[in-house]
């Protein structure tokens, strides 16, 4: 029998000048005092950002500290070599009520070469849009340096990004030194490396309450970006299949799948080394290891160590997870 177990976490809220109200509405999260909760950080460990276990033996604990004693139960062999004791994931909710800013974020050699971290690969999975709601995702064409940067300074550079109209279930990858942003009127699952590294290249004229626009990072952004990878189509193309485990992702970073369920489903993770995480999205579901039985809901996230082996899933009466794992 495993000593470990399926591990809920305590969700680390976060005010952005750009959230809503969704991660409490949709997701049932308690928000707090918190007018415009933007992100919620189900699985981190981020320094001063590290999530703290909210169920069994080891409530209270954070995923650091886990990572110290377990190593690769935990996380399993192939990922403990590669990423020691950082965790390897950071996976988040994210509420636009409003825009979020034009941003990049560098790839792990520019990351690691100027502040000695990881870079930053992302997907997104929409939960929920609004109408006419949509995600900005690279260039609607061709562009060079010299033309990025004449649209930067004559605030123009909308005029150069593709927009593409979004539903619930809509997934895109984005590679780190693509130019993206969130559009309002989207609540979408973002699993992405462990970096909270962000260059803002525009942020739709906003000033704070008390008139302050916000920081720009522009030779920053201009080194980071990508320019001849940031044309082509970031959607991902997938088709649903009920009670089957769906691909969406596959990256040298994160491997995500898509599970649709109103009946039982049996998981083996026997050749897999890897910890694997469930982001429930819609219902309902039990999840049972050896003896233990662990309820996952509407808006909650579970990690389950590398060293079980086997997992029932069971919809209560249906669910739709997203299924993520590092191998």
């Amino acid at each position: 029998m495993a000593t470990l177990y399926p591990l809920k976490f305590t969700p680390v809220l976060k005010e952005k000048i750009w959230g809503g109200n969704k991660i409490e509405t949709i997701l049932k999260h308690q928000i707090g005092p918190l007018k415009n909760c933007g992100e919620s950080w189900e699985i981190s460990g981020i320094v001063d950002d590290e999530s703290v276990v909210a169920n069994g033996f080891l409530a209270e604990n954070n995923l650091n500290e886990l990572m110290e004693i377990y190593l690769t139960e935990l996380v399993g062999e192939k990922n403990y070599e590669k990423y020691g004791l950082g965790f390897p994931l950071l996976i988040k909710f994210i509420d636009a009520q409003d825009n979020l800013s034009v941003q990049v974020h560098p790839d792990d050699a520019l990351a690691q070469e100027k502040y000695g971290q990881n870079g930053k690969t992302e997907m997104w999975h929409v939960i929920q849009a609004d109408e006419d709601a949509g995600l900005y995702v690279g260039f609607n064409q061709k562009v060079t340096e010299q033309q990025y940067v004449e649209a930067v300074e004559d605030g123009t550079l909308e005029t150069l990004l593709k927009f593409y109209p979004v539903k619930p279930g809509d997934t895109f990858m984005i590679p780190a030194g693509t130019v993206h942003a969130i559009g309002k009127g989207v609540l979408l699952a973002e699993i992405q490396q462990p970096s909270d590294i962000t260059f803002r290249i525009f942020d739709w004229n906003r000033v704070d309450d008390e008139g302050n626009s916000r920081e720009l990072h522009t030779e920053e952004a201009l080194e980071a970006i990508h320019f001849e990878e940031n044309v082509g189509d970031f959607k991902v193309k997938y088709t649903p299949v009920k009670n089957k485990t769906v691909t969406l992702v596959q990256s040298p970073f994160f491997n995500t799948n898509l599970l649709e369920m109103d009946m039982q489903v049996e998981k083996s993770f026997v050749n897999l080394d890897s910890f694997v995480i469930y982001m429930c999205l819609e219902g309902s579901a039990f999840l049972v290891s050896d003896d233990i039985k662990e309820r996952l809901e509407t808006g909650e996230v579970v990690l389950v160590p590398a060293e079980v082996d086997r997992l029932t899933i069971i919809p209560d009466p249906k669910a739709r997870l997203l299924e993520v794992y590092c191998s």
